[in-house]
């Protein structure tokens, strides 16, 4: 890993104040020599440079039990990022979280900027004046964070880039850039025996004919990622696994079997619960079916989207309780909201589930044009079975 020079801390504060540096070096050293320290092209005095960080009001920590720490923190945070493994990541966070002063003020600040942006949720690039500076991997990092995942790839080709780029084309609703980069992934991940990737990589391909209702190449990619998740005793991807290919069931017109599924689940969430309700209304279980929605409340905070999910679940109700809800323009107002903000702030596979109804508003309003359109501009061509 190479170290980043003090100049692209100061470089950054400087800017990030809107200081010139005329303003920042006056009574310090001349211009043209602060612009050469900024761009890591001169050693730095240590009197100078402690100097320019008072003036900035900033520590700046190179002692060797801090580079010591630093140094083993990005690490350990790039090596469970690149073997995908989150339930080492999960406690770095808060180490990381803990240390971000004294990295961002550190040899480290580069390192730093990026895990930052990494780490987050959603994630988030770092402050773009920082890339002169950084180096080839950290670059395709950069790359990877600002959504250019070709570039991203060409720079630094791994299965953790391609796994990251393959995630966000899959939820961006890019039909044929996803699956492309998940088999990269796969392919790349078991050549490096990143076993955690290699799983993510077949449950997200899954997920990709999830969407597409193939049912068939939906149980290859899954019964692969079962065999990986029992190895590695990752239940909750088992989970996942059985839950998605329940719902995928459920959308094929397979009612029978989502039902047996959704109705036997322990301690069910309200998307669950939301399933096990349209499975009902499907077979005639009115009462049932209202049941399970009545359920639903009192899961406000069970997901971040949780909001969303109960108008999701408005709307079976709403049909349930209005035979002739497709005479009601209330419901198709409901429908719409929900449809477009699935399209907006979820992965594609949730506005993919509510696409049938809305067509079949469309075509019961004779919206005959507006259906079409829908379906021509889609995301996800879907092949029924």
């Amino acid at each position: 890993m190479r170290l980043l020079f003090p100049g692209a801390v100061i470089r950054r504060e400087r800017l990030r104040r809107s200081w010139s540096q005329e303003g920042l070096c006056r009574g310090i050293c001349a211009v043209s020599y602060l612009s050469k320290i900024e761009q890591g092209k001169t050693a730095v005095s240590p009197e100078i440079l402690q100097m320019l960080f008072a003036r900035l009001k900033l520590p700046w920590y190179d002692d060797p039990e801090t580079m010591a720490a630093a140094q083993s923190l990005v690490e350990r945070c790039y090596e469970a990022l690149f073997s995908g493994d989150q339930k080492v990541l999960d406690p770095l966070r808060e180490e990381f979280s803990a240390q971000e002063e004294r990295i961002s003020n550190s040899p480290f600040a580069l390192d730093g900027a990026l895990l930052r942006g990494l780490l987050a949720y959603p994630r988030r690039p770092a402050d773009r004046g920082l890339e002169p500076f950084f180096d080839q991997r950290q670059l395709a990092l950069q790359r990877l964070l600002e959504g250019r995942h070709e570039e991203a790839m060409r720079l630094y080709p791994c299965a953790y880039i391609s796994l990251t780029a393959g995630i966000g084309e899959y939820e961006g609703g890019n039909d044929i850039g996803a699956l492309d980069y998940l088999r990269r992934a796969y392919d790349m991940a078991a050549g490096d025996g990143a076993v955690r990737i290699m799983l993510s990589a077949k449950i997200y391909m899954g997920n990709w004919y999830c969407n597409r209702i193939d049912i068939e190449n939906m149980d290859i990619q899954y019964r692969v990622a079962e065999r990986l998740a029992r190895a590695l005793g990752a239940e909750g991807e088992l989970r996942d696994i059985r839950y998605n290919r329940a719902s995928t069931w459920l959308e094929a017109g397979l009612y029978d079997k989502a039902y047996s599924y959704f109705s036997q689940a322990e301690r069910p969430n309200i998307l669950a619960l939301h399933k096990l309700a349209i499975c009902c209304e499907k077979l005639g279980r009115r009462e049932e079916a209202l049941a399970a929605l009545d359920r639903t409340a009192g899961m406000e905070s069970e997901f971040p989207e949780t909001p969303l999910v109960q108008q999701m679940c408005g709307l079976v109700r709403f049909r349930l309780e209005h035979e002739d809800y497709l005479q009601h323009h209330q419901y198709g107002e409901r429908l719409l909201h929900v449809f477009d903000r699935c399209r907006r702030e979820l992965p594609i596979g949730y506005a993919s589930f509510h696409l049938p109804w809305v067509l079949e508003w469309y075509t019961a309003n004779r919206q005959y044009r507006a259906a079409y359109e829908l379906v021509q501009g889609f995301p996800i061509k879907l092949h029924l079975n």
